[in-house]
This record gives C-alpha cells, sequence and structure tokens, in this order.
C-alpha cells in the first residue's frame, strides 16, 4: 500500500473502522530499530503506518499518560467522572436504567420516598396515550440532572484545574506518539499488515458491488 498517497482523512477513516480489539503489539518490537526517515516522502508514509499498526500501544500510552496526571490531581478524576455520567444521561437508554436502579435502592430504605422517584405517567391525548414519552430521572425532567451534573463537573475541572492538567497530558501522549510514529522504522509484519488491509479494504468495496 501506498501509504504516501494516504490522506489524513483516509487514517481517520480507516482508524474508526478498525478492530479496536486488537492486543498490543510487544514492547520488544514496539521500542526496536529507531531511525531518521531520509525524506518528507518516507517520513510521512512511515508515520500513517506506525499510526495504523501501533494503533493500541498509542493508545495505551496516552491513557497510561492521563492516569499519571489524573494521580496527582485526584480531584480531576471526580471531575472527568462526573463530566462523563452527564454526557451518558443524554443517552435515553442509560437515563431510564440509571434511574431504575436508583429507585430500586431507595424503595428498600423509603417506600414512600422511591414512590415519589417514579416518572409521571404518559399523558393521555384523545384516549391514547402520547408517543412522546419524555425521559424522567428520579422523578424530575432528565435536563435537571444533565445540568446538576454538567454545573458539578465544571465546578470540580476550575477547581482542580483538571483541565490544564489534561491538555499537558494530551500534548505529551500526541507528542511522543508523534516522535515514535517518525522515528521508528516500519517491519515486515507492519507492511504485511497493511498489505492484508489492503486487500479486506478491496473485497470489502467489491461485496457492495
Amino acid at each position: 500500500m501506498d501509504w504516501s498517497n494516504v490522506t489524513a482523512e483516509d487514517l481517520v477513516e480507516a482508524l474508526r473502522e478498525v478492530d479496536w480489539s486488537t492486543p498490543p503489539r510487544p514492547f520488544s518490537e514496539f521500542f526496536s530499530r529507531f531511525t531518521v526517515p531520509r525524506s518528507q516522502t518516507k517520513w510521512t508514509s512511515r508515520l500513517k503506518c506506525n499510526l495504523y499498526y501501533y494503533r493500541s500501544n498509542y493508545f495505551l500510552m496516552i491513557i497510561l499518560i492521563l492516569g499519571m496526571g489524573f494521580l496527582r490531581r485526584p480531584l480531576a478524576i471526580v471531575a472527568a467522572l462526573t463530566t462523563a455520567m452527564s454526557l451518558a444521561l443524554l443517552n435515553d437508554s442509560f437515563a431510564a436504567t440509571f434511574s431504575e436502579k436508583i429507585t430500586r435502592t431507595v424503595r428498600q430504605f423509603s417506600p414512600h420516598l422511591a414512590a415519589k422517584l417514579r416518572a409521571p405517567l404518559a399523558p393521555v391525548i384523545r384516549g391514547r396515550p402520547s408517543t412522546k414519552r419524555a425521559i424522567f430521572i428520579c422523578g424530575r425532567p432528565r435536563w435537571v440532572s444533565v445540568l446538576a451534573f454538567s454545573g458539578a463537573s465544571f465546578f470540580l475541572w476550575i477547581v482542580s484545574c483538571g483541565a490544564l492538567m489534561v491538555l499537558w497530558a494530551l500534548a505529551i501522549g500526541l507528542l511522543a506518539t508523534m516522535l515514535h510514529a517518525s522515528f521508528r522504522t516500519p517491519n515486515l509484519k507492519a507492511r504485511l499488515n497493511t498489505f492484508r488491509e489492503e486487500f479486506r479494504a478491496v473485497w470489502r468495496n467489491y461485496s457492495d458491488l
């Protein structure tokens, strides 16, 4: 595969379609044979090939750097969790399941309070229940919970200075990824893997005809 003709958009689209469950490459292979590219064309081809072949290693490396940064600021972990919760509540299935689990937990201690946490009945229009079902969390509209978690996460990010830490960690992780992908000489396995992925892409396009 001629990686010099592959654009950044093609690489991003390919990374979206690949199987991210592929285990990372061995460290002995990941940290071996570094050379300086002889030309910009060689560098571009090597960079794209390594980013695709060592994608799992780079992902784990960035996660590790982020984890080290979070250990220095434990409050930022809570901020990240609240941010993730506010985003997850935007999903209908997750929001309904989350509300139901809270209601069941509260019912064990106070059935009367659990009854108040139930969602109101759907409005009846012309004798039939309305098809537009609003999502409620603990008896309140979903936007209340999303706004609460979003506000809490925003406050925690400011107090912990975690946003700046995340930016620095991401910058370091991306810089380490670019340096490794630029100087790691693609081996035979990487080249064979690109040929295999190229064959799969051609076969997928052929089967769609």
